[in-house]
């Protein structure tokens, strides 16, 4: 009797100390919790929309893979209207005629960011399809893909596959120019992305994104949504492992909006919540606020100067706010 006694005590005794050491270790987490993977997220989901936007927009000037004739001039006014400066990339339109171009980034900064690399772009089903009609796919290979700050010198570096769907069909002609249609809805899905920081630690993403671009008061507007699921989480926008290798879930919980009046990198509207595995708490991260975190309503001549990230643990509650540039 007293050994079982003593053996039950002894349960008792590492229970708690197990208890303890959980607690403790969930504490110390949200204690030393800095928002990196909050950052992370964002920075490579903002390199990756431009990306697309310069793609949407490559995809649809060639003659070749847009389905349709464009004159230089013509190309000209789309990337005017895009406010896209290609000082920073030549493209290689070799393979054009089997579907296939290839955007070579030649490391001139523009707007404090240095860009090398390439991205390969690849029409699915060429030349049955092609790119101005709805449901067209575009292979798209980032090849070294590196975006370097020239202020601080931290950098992203994307490599592996993803795949651009073109929802709607049409593109920036038939919405910015000729305007014969009311939207522009694309989708981005890849598994797998390898994203290294700062030539050092690399994470691992699997984005799912829908973009759809309207002209409200003539201003061009984007809206984002999650379209990823994992578990029995849904509207994720992204997913996969951070830099530390811990897993993790972006979940898009009221859709990213932007226009071109604030920049592509600076939503005006949006809130994203991020789990990483092992974390007793979520990073809730909200677009469009002030230097102190409250959340400001975006006007024709004001733009929000940044975005808020708060975690909660208990009864405590931490935040960071970030500036968009």
């Amino acid at each position: 009797m007293k050994k079982s006694r003593l053996i039950y005590s002894l349960s008792l005794v590492m229970l708690a100390s197990a208890v303890l050491f959980t607690g403790c270790k969930k504490s110390k987490a949200f204690k030393e919790e800095d928002g990196q993977s909050s950052a992370d997220n964002r920075n490579v989901q903002t390199e990756n929309d431009l990306a697309n936007n310069e793609i949407n927009t490559e995809a649809g000037n060639n003659n070749f893979l847009h389905g349709r004739t464009i004159n230089g001039s013509q190309s000209a006014a789309i990337q005017k209207a895009l406010g896209i400066n290609a000082a920073g990339y030549t493209v290689d339109t070799t393979g054009a005629y089997m579907g296939t171009i290839k955007i070579n980034y030649n490391g001139t900064t523009v707007s404090n960011r240095t860009r090398t690399g390439s991205i390969r772009l690849t029409i699915q089903n060429y030349p049955t399809k092609k790119w101005k009609d709805a449901g067209c796919v575009l292979k798209v290979d980032y090849l070294a893909y590196k975006v370097t700050r020239a202020s601080d010198g931290k950098s992203i570096e994307l490599n592996g596959t993803q795949f651009l769907t073109n929802e709607t069909g049409g593109s920036w002609w038939e919405l910015l120019i000729v305007k014969t249609q009311a939207s522009l809805a694309t989708s981005v899905t890849g598994t797998n992305l390898n994203v290294t920081f700062d030539g050092d630690k690399t994470a691992v993403y699997n984005i799912n994104r829908r973009f759809t671009y309207s002209l409200p008061g003539g201003i061009l507007t984007c809206t984002g949504e999650g379209i990823g699921s994992d578990g029995n989480l849904s509207g994720l926008e992204n997913y996969g492992t951070t830099r530390d290798g811990d897993t993790f879930t972006s979940q898009v919980t009221t859709p990213i909006l932007w226009n071109w009046t604030c920049g592509w990198w600076a939503p005006v509207q949006g809130e994203v919540n991020i789990k990483v595995a092992d974390k007793d708490f979520s990073l809730n991260v909200l677009f469009s606020v002030d230097k102190s975190g409250n959340a400001v309503t975006a006007g024709a001549n004001s733009c929000p100067y940044g975005w808020k990230v708060e975690w909660t643990h208990k009864n405590k509650t931490k935040k960071k706010v970030f500036g968009y540039v």
